[in-house]
């Protein structure tokens, strides 16, 4: 209905289950091709880029980016997939679009699968009361200002970006599946195209407009996934969004694992989440 065109990229036969898959920031459907591998032998597997990254449309205007046209795309690129329900995964940003397509359109999410991004609720509330959440999501307030942000990520050849993934304080570490060279030059070549950052670094300059919630609960199947040396989020937040699933619910932290987990410790994630598909979770808590 946006009238915009997005890219994803597909694996599985057409017709089986549909998984829908949503990068965070900054990635785009790349940081998913461990899963597109994995599941397409039971799934229809779409990893998406979201609006405004990678080959989708990019609105210039930042009213574009709010929180409820990202929820509405979702709903969007579900029916023109031709389908009416999913398994729907997000990761970071992701992960916040996931969770809010679920409480919004329960009907299309027969399991929820998040990682590394708590409840929004648990996020807005939790982050009021400690200041050191605060300081790890700076970034955020930091995005407010116009084209500053785009500049400082294309700084010394993209250093900034480089460092997210690579650094020791917020990339993935020793015990972790390091990216490769090959993988580093993929996402610099998507983020280092004309205007390439404006359209993701949007998503976040509406935030404030949309939080908090009306409406909190999840009533599907949830798993998260968490790697407890996330340099942006605190592991606390996880535990806490246990109140807000009124189905069966599944926590697990990994101890040595970063905030790019599904690119980090992709065997073990892959893992997790075929033991949550094939539970029968009918019981409710």
């Amino acid at each position: 209905d946006s009238g915009l065109r997005f890219h994803y990229v597909a694996a599985g036969e057409r017709g089986k289950p549909l998984m829908l898959l949503l990068h965070g920031f900054p990635e785009f459907w790349y940081s998913w091709r461990h899963q597109l591998r994995e599941f397409k032998s039971e799934y229809r597997v779409v990893a998406l880029d979201l609006r405004g990254y990678g080959e989708t449309d990019a609105p210039s205007h930042k009213e574009n980016y709010k929180l409820d046209c990202l929820i509405t795309d979702i709903k969007d690129i579900l029916e023109s997939l031709g389908y009416n329900k999913c398994v729907l995964v997000g990761h970071d940003w992701g992960g916040m679009i996931a969770w809010l397509v679920a409480i919004c359109y329960p009907e299309m999410v027969t399991k929820l699968i998040v990682v590394n991004f708590p409840h929004p609720s648990v996020f807005t509330e939790y982050i009021l009361r400690h200041p050191s959440q605060l300081i790890k999501s700076g970034y955020y307030f930091f995005f407010q200002m116009p084209w500053f942000p785009e500049f400082m990520f294309t700084v010394n050849d993209f250093k900034v970006l480089k460092s997210l993934f690579t650094s020791q304080a917020t990339g993935i570490g020793r015990k972790g599946c390091r990216l490769t060279a090959e993988d580093i030059e993929a996402y610099l070549y998507v983020f280092s195209q004309p205007g390439a950052l404006t359209g993701p670094i949007n998503h976040y300059r509406n935030i404030f407009s949309c939080l908090p919630l009306q409406h909190h609960e999840v009533i599907m199947p949830t798993l998260l996934l968490w790697g407890e040396r996330d340099a942006f989020m605190e592991v606390e937040m996880a535990e806490i969004t246990r109140i807000y699933v009124k189905n069966h619910f599944r926590l697990t932290i990994l101890s040595e694992a970063s905030h790019w987990l599904q690119q980090d410790q992709p065997d073990i994630v892959n893992k997790l989440i075929w033991t949550f598909l094939k539970e029968e979770t009918t019981r409710k808590r």
